[in-house]
């Protein structure tokens, strides 16, 4: 299938719920891919609306209202303020951030209803006996209903779905259920409700989801579609679809736009008015904007995509193209390009432990670092979970800053800058363009122009491709490397070498000139991912703030297609600064501070998991001869110790001393002298080539006249007896680290 051109992209992020602050997952899920895709797509020049809003009805927010004494309103007006604020500050551009109860969006969802209901076709109303609460006195959602699987016997298994087993349930499906709100068994209430009819759609959804046609016509390419979004389709409608509620017996939500006393007390249950929510936000924008909402809805020339997290694909592949179609006139989803979770220091983020960190305290917690918004955005999508899990780790997130961001494009960049100061003044060099250089590879040669409209326009290519097919770490692999390119190429052509013999050789100022190109061009590559270091770097080139169309003037610039030089001749830039601080700074320590102290709090709450959990008993042939547990020692002591592999070149034993050997180490990167007291269990001949595990930063002593530079580990057995501690496989180089 051929792609397809769209004067138009209509863009959006799940609705967050409000009833409580978005985590990092979250963002990595779907907010941060969406603001990657729909900031490249306004540098290309589309006509873009980027919608987010958030979802505020539902029972969950008459819940959380109960238990906090608020009222829902104080709920949903706290945290749309709290999410939005720390959306704006960490760089999500939405076009809006709306709202579910606003009234334009109870107008629009109950107009959406109606005319479903007045086709006559699309709803059947039932009466049936629900669970109800007395003490809470109202009915009970699905969620907010637990009990024992009745498949794999979880006995936290909720309502709608357990969690364990994956299955699919009904309330009354469940064994021994309990509402979660007053932990009390619910009673069952004769409740009338009406419910969509998605099975009528079951036939035209599996056409469309497998092959992309409806009606005779190809809506979107299934190749392009994420293998676990369409395998998760088709595994729910070859189970076959059934009617699904689309009313709740609450008092905070859209009220059913029906007359009669049955109607009464009854609102739009949220997954159906939720979505809705993505039309109404734009008929907002669209008045704000002097545009016509229509346009980003109803026209074949438009693309729908939407960013979910992976636990809402069915709805959003499933229930709203139904409702959709059902309405008539809408646009089908061009792409639903769900994320898979983000983990957390290998778990799952998770509130009730205090178990990650949310938007908002991080941005807190992390005040004092200045590039805060792009190193975690940098690292989020280096680890975005696309097509498996993927897991967030501080130790990863600190290399990934300082070996990729600091030393690959910060260095680049201030380098170029700084030689441009030193050498002309501050001033874009002229040059001749017939003047050789060597190229990133250094047996190639090329000139300033071959390099930028070759090696460098095919990376910024490569970027948009990969981000147009929602490959975002492909994307941002092809961004370093564009840096990583114009590193090599300076460092082949090594200006300020060939200038210390010929101040004037024109090869100095041809180099310089196309790196400052290369430069130029990082700064428009950089908006998508890293949006305020794009900013820093126009602001040191003294360029003018990215407008829509940028990407596409650059490609033009750099092909030399009669297009401006994105840095003229001439053109001054500002005195260097450096783009990034390292966080691992001996020099300052605040950053590294700032992720220990992170990774302190998970300790502790590992630490209180930990002494919760009823020990067993010891065996009785042990515990009398076990050493008893030293003191406790606080995370931080003990992080501070670096353990690491390594191999023993030679032993001794050393003269005088019966229980000593004098070893010496093989770590890869040095060799040291540790003495170690181990001779009465292993002679000089059996330690030799043995990997050990060192304690390579404990402070030298001085024994028998010998300098030990370390320790190796090693366990005691109950008589006395001592073994070396060391790697159970083969394979382990020396030097490295051990956590």
């Amino acid at each position: 299938m051929e792609n397809k051109q769209f004067n138009r992209y209509t863009v959006t992020a799940a609705l967050p719920y409000a009833n409580g602050p978005l985590h990092l997952g979250h963002l990595s899920g779907a907010y941060l891919p969406a603001d990657v895709y729909a900031r490249l797509l306004r540098l290309q020049g589309k006509d873009v609306a980027f919608i987010c809003g958030s979802d505020e009805h539902g029972a969950a927010i008459t819940v959380r209202a109960k238990k906090e004494g608020l009222s829902p309103r104080d709920i949903v007006d706290k945290y749309h303020a709290l999410n939005g604020e720390s959306f704006r500050r960490l760089g999500i551009s939405f076009d809006i951030f709306h709202r579910t109860s606003d009234p334009l969006h109870h107008d629009t969802a109950r107009d959406f209803f109606k005319t479903l209901y007045e086709k006559g076709d699309q709803f059947d109303e039932k009466s049936s006996e629900q669970f109800y609460d007395e003490r809470f006195a109202q009915f009970l959602a699905d969620r907010f209903i637990t009990g024992e699987c009745p498949h794999c016997g979880n006995p936290e298994a909720f309502g709608d779905q357990c969690e364990k087993c994956g299955r699919d349930l009904s309330p009354d499906e469940l064994k021994n259920p309990r509402s979660t709100l007053s932990g009390e068994p619910p009673v069952l209430r004769p409740t009338k409700h009406w419910y969509f009819r998605l099975d009528r759609h079951e036939e035209w959804l599996k056409t469309w989801i497998r092959t992309g046609a409806l009606d005779g016509l190809q809506l979107h390419d299934p190749h392009t579609w994420r293998n676990h979004v369409t395998g998760q389709c088709l595994s729910w409608l070859d189970n076959g679809l059934h009617p699904r509620a689309i009313t709740r017996d609450l008092d905070w939500g859209i009220p059913l736009p029906i007359e009669g006393p049955e109607a009464a007390g009854k609102v739009l249950y949220v997954w159906f008015d939720a979505p809705i929510g993505y039309i109404s936000a734009t008929r907002q924008w669209a008045a704000d904007n002097g545009r016509n909402w229509e346009d980003y809805w109803k026209k074949e020339d438009t693309a729908l995509v939407h960013f979910i997290g992976k636990d809402n694909i069915v709805f959003h592949c499933i229930v709203f193209p139904a409702m959709l179609k059902a309405h008539g006139g809408y646009i089908l989803p061009q792409n639903v390009p769900a994320n898979q979770f983000l983990n957390f220091e290998g778990r799952k983020f998770s509130k009730s432990r205090g178990w990650g960190i949310e938007q908002h305290r991080y941005l807190e917690d992390f005040a004092a670092f200045a590039n805060k918004e792009d190193a975690l955005r940098y690292y989020l999508i280096k680890s975005m979970p696309e097509q498996k899990d993927g897991d967030f780790k501080w130790d990863e997130f600190v290399e990934a800053h300082d070996n990729e961001l600091v030393a690959n494009l910060g260095n680049f960049f201030n380098r170029v800058l700084s030689l441009t100061q030193n050498y002309f003044g501050g001033e874009v060099p002229a040059f001749l363009p017939e003047t050789a250089l060597r190229g990133s590879a250094a047996e190639t040669r090329t000139t300033a122009q071959d390099f930028l409209s070759g090696e460098v326009l095919s990376q910024l290519e490569t970027i948009a491709r990969e981000t147009e097919a929602f490959e975002f770490k492909n994307a941002l692999k092809a961004f370093m490397d564009m840096s990583s390119i114009g590193n090599a190429f300076l460092q082949n052509n090594a200006p300020w070498t060939v200038r210390k013999t010929d101040p004037d050789a024109p090869e100095v100022a041809a180099c310089l000139n196309a790196c400052l190109q290369l430069c130029a061009a990082l700064s428009v590559a950089a908006q998508p991912f890293l949006p305020f270091t794009a900013d820093k770097m126009r602001r040191l080139l003294q360029l003018s703030p990215l407008q829509n169309g940028d990407w596409t003037a650059l490609g033009a610039a750099l092909r030399g297609e009669g297009a401006a030089s994105p840095m003229p001749v001439g053109h001054r830039i500002s005195a260097p600064e450096l783009l990034f601080a390292k966080i691992n700074d001996p020099k300052d320590p605040v950053r590294a501070d700032l992720v220990a102290a992170q990774k302190a709090h998970l300790a502790t709450i590992l630490a209180e998991e930990k002494a919760e959990t009823p020990l067993a008993p010891l065996s009785p042939t042990l515990a009398p001869s076990a050493a008893p547990i030293k003191d406790s020692v606080d995370y931080e002591a003990f992080s501070r110790m670096d353990i690491r592999t390594a191999t023993v070149l030679a032993a001794e034993r050393v003269e005088k001393a019966d229980k000593l050997l004098k070893l010496t180490l093989d770590l890869g990167f040095e060799q040291r002298t540790v003495v170690s007291g181990i001779a009465q269990h292993y002679s000089p001949e059996e330690m030799v080539g043995r990997q050990v595990l060192l304690l390579a930063n404990l402070e030298p002593r001085k024994l028998r006249g010998i300098v030990s530079q370390g320790m190796i580990l090693t366990a005691e057995h109950a008589d006395g007896r001592l073994s070396l501690v060391a790697p159970d496989e083969a394979g382990f180089g020396n030097g490295w680290v051990v956590k």
